[in-house]
């Protein structure tokens, strides 16, 4: 570990990242490195153990995800700001991310120097967000308010993710083929798509249907 500077725990599930993020960070002699963690539940004995400036955590962990992990530390141990570092950049991971708490969003594909600068943004109290991430939530605020989908839609839509034809919806559903036709032509309509893979990716990243 690293001595002097902000106080930094970082959380991450895959080993070598984790070691590369202490890495780029070591050298620099405002940050401290106080401790690290393979998933959420440990970082939360750390977060209490050590009281750091700044929480560097990812979004996808075992035992306690990230998400779970940022709520948390917003909730019982408010000095410590969240910073999202993840390769997740779906609208649905971002906002999941946002409204935990955390006070910044990064990309893995980040320099030493951006993530450092925006791990002393965030001691600071201000919002981090990468370059992508915020052309993305930029883009989703200024879309139209979108009609939600209906139980039926969401279930036709279920069944193309699981490869179905229409006939085979049909059959699963108990409605005519024909009326499964219209259902697909009014939930592309709301996605704004016009196939069925782009109406399964786009549910997806909004979070209406689950990931596989």
């Amino acid at each position: 570990m690293s001595g002097g500077g902000l106080r930094i725990v970082v959380v991450d599930d895959h080993t070598v990242m984790r070691a590369g993020v202490i890495a780029l960070l070591a050298a620099d002699d405002s940050i401290e490195i106080v401790g690290e963690a393979g998933d959420g539940r440990a970082a939360l004995g750390l977060v209490e153990r050590y009281d750091p400036d700044v929480a560097l955590v990812d979004l996808r962990m075992p035992v306690l995800d990230g998400v779970a992990t940022t709520t948390e530390i917003v909730a019982r141990y408010p000095r410590t700001r969240v910073l999202i570092l993840t390769t997740y950049d779906t609208d649905t991971e971002i906002e999941r991310g946002v409204e935990a708490g955390a006070i910044g969003y990064l990309l893995k594909d980040t320099t030493r120097e951006q993530l450092v600068d925006a791990i002393h943004a965030a001691a600071r109290g201000e919002t981090v967000l990468a370059p992508r991430v915020a052309e993305k939530l930029v883009a989703r605020m200024r879309r139209p308010v979108q009609e939600p989908l209906t139980d039926r839609e969401t279930e036709v839509l279920g069944a193309v993710a699981d490869g179905l034809t229409n006939a085979e919806i049909g059959r699963r559903l108990v409605i005519a083929e024909a009326t499964v036709k219209t259902h697909l032509l009014r939930l592309f309509a709301k996605l704004d798509v016009n196939d069925r893979t782009r109406a399964v990716v786009v549910a997806m990243e909004r979070g209406l249907l689950r990931r596989p």
